[in-house]
């Protein structure tokens, strides 16, 4: 019966289990192709309406992502992670909500407003990696802050090639160690 037992619980784990490759490829690719087109369109090689239009659509493409699966793997799911779950996911709603408006208060330029969002998604990855215990996470995070360093001092156009190189494709290594492992 124990046997049993510890079978469902390992089961239902499993089903509950959410996979964060979806979430990471998602990012992953909005910063790598919508950074990416800024850059573009920072060195008068693509329209910044074109560039702007790619960034909003890959950027709200990736919201949805996690938003989605978060819910999906909440159901039915109460107590202390629950709570945990919504509060991490709230934090990526409010800091870069409170960002844009110290930024667009403080009339800070691309390169400034770039490198700070950067910041602080290297602040979100670090403290998610602590919060799961989670080493790849955390080690993304210091590199999205190295690189989120290293932009301030390439100016623009630079600054969008760190973002669309180094933070999305940092991303996507991400999606792939994941995905690796979770075979494994």
């Amino acid at each position: 019966m124990l046997a049993l037992i510890a079978q469902e619980r390992a089961e239902l784990g499993r089903r509950r289990a959410v996979s964060p490759v979806p979430t990471f490829a998602a990012w992953g690719l909005a910063w790598l192709a919508g950074f990416g087109a800024c850059y573009l369109a920072a060195t008068g090689l693509l329209p910044w309406l074109l560039a702007g239009l790619v960034l909003g659509v890959l950027v709200a493409v990736a919201v949805v992502v996690p938003i989605v699966r978060g819910a999906r793997a909440a159901s039915g799911v109460r107590g202390p992670s629950r709570q945990l779950g919504l509060m991490y996911g709230l934090s990526w709603v409010a800091g870069p909500l409170a960002l844009s408006a110290i930024n667009s208060g403080l009339g800070a330029g691309t390169v400034p407003w770039t490198a700070s969002a950067m910041f602080m998604v290297g602040l979100l990855y670090l403290a998610g990696g602590m919060l799961w215990r989670d080493l790849s996470q955390y080690l993304l995070g210091l590199w999205v802050l190295l690189f989120a360093a290293i932009s301030v001092h390439l100016g623009s156009p630079g600054n969008f090639l760190v973002l669309s190189l180094a933070g999305g494709g940092g991303m996507l290594v991400q999606a792939g160690w994941l995905a690796l492992r979770g075979r494994r």
